[in-house]
């Protein structure tokens, strides 16, 4: 299959950030819009290793949508490892060669913004990213602690913001719901 030719000429930045629940949510809500119209969809995954029920969901589409994971199979809490700054820059340098390869018209970096704040990768390889991507591409960068410039150099910012959890009386992430 032949990549789709893009319904525009002008890809755009957009940021999902805050403490909220949702913004790898709203992140895979636009990468099935984006199958649905027949574009090819890179989903790329930092601080992230493990299996989740999306990734289940989304091997239905896997001739439109890759997903690639950049992490250890648990979160980062404590400070990173050299094992998850080794995962992250060999991250950035796959994405780096996929979206210069024209193969995907859309392209999620899946926390992102907060592999930037634990410092497994730079921000300016993040503001390099934007500015020297094709030009048709939509570029989506998700993940609490969105630097400043990279806001400042998106085109749309959503900040998800907490109001009220179920952690919050004690219940644990659900199958299905919260992974």
């Amino acid at each position: 299959m032949t990549a789709s030719k893009p319904l525009w000429d002008r890809g755009c930045v957009q940021v999902y950030t805050g403490n909220g629940k949702g913004k790898t949510t709203a992140a895979l809500g636009l990468a099935l819009r984006a199958a649905g119209a027949g574009l090819k969809v890179l989903l790329a995954q930092f601080c992230k290793g493990r299996p989740t029920g999306e990734h289940k969901a989304l091997q239905r589409f896997d001739d439109l949508i890759t997903v690639r994971q950049y992490g250890r199979d648990q979160f980062i809490d404590d400070p990173p490892t050299e094992e998850d700054i080794r995962a992250a820059q060999g991250g950035l340098r796959e994405v780096e060669r996929l979206l210069a390869s024209g193969e995907y018209q859309v392209v999620i970096l899946d926390e992102v913004n907060f592999a930037t704040c634990k410092k497994l990768i730079s921000v300016e390889d993040i503001l390099r990213l934007i500015e020297t991507r094709p030009r048709q591409v939509e570029l989506v960068l998700t993940g609490r602690h969105a630097d400043p410039r990279v806001i400042e150099r998106a085109d749309l910012v959503t900040e998800m913001r907490e109001v009220k959890h179920p952690y919050e009386r004690g219940l644990g992430a659900r199958e299905g719901i919260e992974e």
